[in-house]
């Protein structure tokens, strides 16, 4: 990759923060106690310190994983429709640990709120049903990658590109 200048590199570090804000779900890669690989979607919401929230039920293989193996991945990724060449369509991969939120904790009320502000109602019928979880999937290491040749490790402590 050639040199970039420091307003090419800020732009690109917006693009990176715009791609994850135009988001409602985020892709899921989780893994089971044996290791067998599992992706999947889910609607999440984002506190103000970078921690991505999602409500998730017991019926679906990923929320048996994230709590037998609070390791996950997820990504952020262009629509095909808006992408100039499927073979370097912009995304976020982050790379995340895991922690349930309980149901009886101020956390956990407060997340509740921020999904239903943000999904509406269904999120309150999801809530009565005993199978569902909060997680919490806190950003270890990341990258994002604008195009070809334009791949970045991301700063999770700044929310920001690295150079």
């Amino acid at each position: 990759m050639s040199e970039i200048n420091q307003q090419e590199f800020d732009e690109l570090t917006n693009r990176y923060r715009k791609l994850i804000a135009s988001q409602k779900t985020l892709l899921l890669s989780t893994a089971s106690t044996d290791g067998v690989p599992n992706i999947s979607y889910a609607p999440f919401v984002r506190d103000d310190t970078g921690l991505y929230y999602i409500y998730v039920s017991e019926l679906a293989s990923h929320t048996v994983d994230l709590l037998n193996n609070p390791k996950a991945s997820i990504m952020f990724i262009c629509p095909e429709s808006e992408s100039h060449n499927l073979f370097a369509r912009e995304r976020a991969v982050l790379n995340c640990s895991v922690k349930e939120i309980m149901r009886d904790t101020e956390a956990y009320t407060q997340r509740i709120q921020a999904l239903q502000e943000k999904f509406g109602n269904v999120v309150s019928v999801l809530c009565a049903l005993p199978d569902f979880h909060l997680f919490a999937l806190r950003q270890e290491s990341g990258r994002y990658v604008a195009g070809f040749g334009q791949a970045f490790a991301i700063d999770v402590d700044n929310d920001s590109l690295k150079r």
